[in-house]
C-alpha cells in the first residue's frame, strides 16, 4: 500500500535537518531572518521551518546543553512524498550493504511518519521519511525507538548536571530519530 504525504511541497524530495540548539527563542529569531519567514510549527522546545527556496525542512530542538561545531548534530534527513519512496530508498541502501532501521506509522516531531534510518561512515544519522499526518498531539511514540535514552538526558538536565546530560545524550545515540527532548520524561 502506497501512502502519501500529509505535507505538500514543490519538489519530489527536500533536505531535512534537525539541530540541537541552546535557546529556541534566539534560534527562531536567527532562522526567521535567514530564511525570510517564521517557523511553520512551534511547540515546547521545538520549532520547524519548511522553506521552499532552498527546499529544506529544518527542525530546531532546544537541549539547553552544549551545541555547536564540536558537538553531535541531532540528525539529517530527506523528506519524500510517499511511503513507497521511503521503501525504494531503503531498498537501495540495503542493496549497497548499508544497515538500515525502518519505522512505520511512528509519531515523531508532532507528526505520524514512515521512515528509514541509516548512518554515514562518520556516524552521522540520516532519515528518509514521509509525513502521513502533520498534526499529531505528541512528540514521540512509545512504539518508536525514536527517543530511547532521552529520559536519562532530561533527568540529568533537570538536576543541572550538564556533563551527565551530555554523556547520556551521546549514549542515547545523539537523538538518532527525532530529538524528543520536549516530551521526554513526562
Amino acid at each position: 500500500m502506497n501512502r502519501h504525504s500529509a505535507v505538500q511541497f514543490e519538489t519530489e524530495s527536500r533536505i531535512h535537518m534537525g539541530l540541537a540548539v541552546k535557546s529556541l527563542e534566539k534560534s527562531i529569531a536567527f532562522y526567521t531572518s535567514l530564511f525570510g519567514q517564521p517557523p511553520t510549527k512551534t511547540r515546547p522546545r521545538y520549532a520547524k521551518f519548511e522553506v521552499a527556496e532552498p527546499p529544506v525542512n529544518l527542525s530546531l530542538n532546544e537541549v539547553g546543553g552544549a551545541t555547536g561545531q564540536t558537538n553531535p548534530v541531532a540528525h539529517f534527513g530527506i523528506q519524500v512524498k510517499s511511503s513507497e519512496a521511503v521503501k525504494q530508498i531503503a531498498d537501495r541502501l540495503q542493496q549497497a550493504g548499508l544497515e538500515t532501521r525502518t519505522e512505520e506509522n511512528v509519531t515523531c516531531c508532532y507528526a505520524v511518519q514512515d521512515k528509514v534510518w541509516v548512518s554515514d561512515p562518520d556516524g552521522n544519522n540520516w532519515e528518509v521519511y514521509v509525513v502521513l499526518d502533520n498534526e499529531a498531539q505528541q512528540h514521540a511514540s512509545n512504539h518508536s525507538s525514536c527517543c530511547s535514552g532521552i529520559p536519562s538526558v532530561m533527568q540529568a538536565v533537570e538536576r543541572g548536571d550538564f556533563v551527565a546530560a551530555q554523556e547520556a545524550f551521546r549514549a542515547a545515540g545523539g537523538m538518532t530519530a527525532c530529538s524528543c527532548l520536549g516530551e521526554a520524561g513526562k
